[in-house]
C-alpha cells in the first residue's frame, strides 16, 4: 500500500525546460510511467523521451488520459499552470516550481477548494513511492528504499537525510512527501498525517518540520486526537533569528509560536518522539519502532549509520 502515487500513476509533465526534461528522464529511468508533455516550444504530438507533447493540458489530457501532472513551470506562469490542471480535473498536482507569488497561490487555493484535484507544493521535491518504483519530483531515487516507514516534510534536502538514514537502518519507506515550504501550499502536514495513518501499508511516520507558521502545532493536535502509529519528529531551525527568512519562504519565525521550541513542545506533548539532531531520525525511528514491536530486536543500524 502507498499514498498519492502508486503503479497506476499515469504523470504528465508540464514545462520541459532543462530542469524538466533532467528530472523526468531520471523519473523514467526509475519506471515511473509517464504518458504526456505539454510544452508551448514542441508541436504537437512530438515526442520526448518516447511520449508526446502537446501544446495545452486540456488536449494531454484529451489524448493520453493522465492522472498525475508535475510542474516545472517558471514562478511567473506556475500558477497558471496549477489552474490550466485543476480546470482540466486532474487528481493529483505535483508543483516543483520555488517563487510563485504568495497572491497567485491565494488564488489557486480558493480555486482548489471547488475542485477535484490535490496539490502538493509548490517549491517541494514531490512524491516517491519505492515499492511502486513511482517518482513524480526531484527526490534521488538511489537512497529510497520499499518499505513501511512514511514521511512528511517541509524540507526536501532533510527528506534526502532522513531517507539515506532509513535506509541504512533497513527501514524502507511505503512513501514519502514533500509538502513544500512557502506559506500558501495545497496540501497540508496534517492531511499528509492523515492519509499515512490510514494507509495499511504504513506502521510508523517520520514528520519534519521547519520553523515559521504553526503547521507543526496543527499536526501535534491532530497527533494527539486521531494518530494510531508512532510518529518520529524533527523541527529545523532551532538556532534561527527571529524575523530573518531562513532558506524556505515559510521558514521566517513571526511571534513565539513559528519558534522550533514552540514547535517541539506542542510535537512532544502530543506523544511525537523527537529527534533532537537530524543525524538521529534514523537511529530514533529504530529505536521506537523496537518499543512498539514493529521491527524485530535484533534489527540493527549498519555500522556507520
Amino acid at each position: 500500500m502507498s499514498i498519492l502515487v502508486n503503479k497506476g500513476t499515469r504523470v504528465m509533465v508540464q514545462g520541459l525546460g532543462t530542469e524538466g526534461q533532467n528530472q523526468i528522464v531520471r523519473s523514467l529511468a526509475y519506471e515511473t510511467t509517464v504518458v504526456a508533455g505539454v510544452h508551448p516550444s514542441f508541436r504537437g504530438g512530438d515526442k520526448f523521451r518516447g511520449f508526446p507533447v502537446f501544446d495545452t493540458v486540456s488536449e494531454a489530457v484529451r489524448r493520453r488520459k493522465p492522472n498525475c501532472s508535475i510542474i516545472f513551470v517558471p514562478a511567473p506562469g506556475a500558477a497558471d499552470a496549477i489552474l490550466e490542471n485543476i480546470d482540466a480535473e486532474i487528481p493529483l498536482i505535483i508543483c516543483i516550481t520555488e517563487g510563485v507569488p504568495v497572491h497567485d497561490m491565494v488564488a489557486v487555493r480558493s480555486a482548489l477548494g471547488q475542485s477535484k484535484s490535490r496539490l502538493i507544493g509548490p517549491n517541494c521535491p514531490g512524491v516517491i513511492t519505492p515499492a511502486a518504483k513511482t517518482r513524480v519530483g526531484i527526490m534521488p531515487p538511489a537512497v529510497f528504499k520499499s518499505g513501511r516507514v512514511g514521511v512528511v516534510s517541509r524540507s526536501g534536502t532533510l527528506v534526502y537525510e532522513a531517507v539515506d538514514q532509513l535506509t541504512r537502518a533497513g527501514l524502507g519507506q511505503s512513501t514519502c512527501v514533500g509538502v513544500g515550504g512557502d506559506p500558501v501550499i495545497g496540501t497540508s502536514q496534517v492531511e499528509v498525517l492523515e492519509m499515512f495513518n490510514n494507509d495499511r501499508g504504513t506502521d510508523a511516520v517520520v514528520l519534519i518540520g521547519e520553523i515559521g507558521g504553526t503547521a507543526e502545532q496543527a499536526s501535534a493536535a491532530y497527533i494527539k486526537r486521531h494518530m494510531k502509529k508512532p510518529v518520529v519528529a524533527f523541527v529545523a531551525g532551532a538556532s534561527a533569528p527571529p524575523g530573518r527568512r531562513m532558506g524556505h519562504a515559510g521558514a521566517i519565525i513571526e511571534g513565539a509560536s513559528g519558534t522550533a521550541a514552540a514547535k517541539i513542545k506542542a510535537l512532544s506533548d502530543a506523544g511525537a518522539v523527537i529527534s533532537r539532531s537530524p543525524a538521529r531520525i534514523g537511529a530514533t525511528m529504530l529505536r521506537t519502532m523496537r518499543e512498539k514491536k514493529l521491527v524485530p530486536n535484533q534489527h540493527h543500524l549498519a555500522r556507520d549509520a
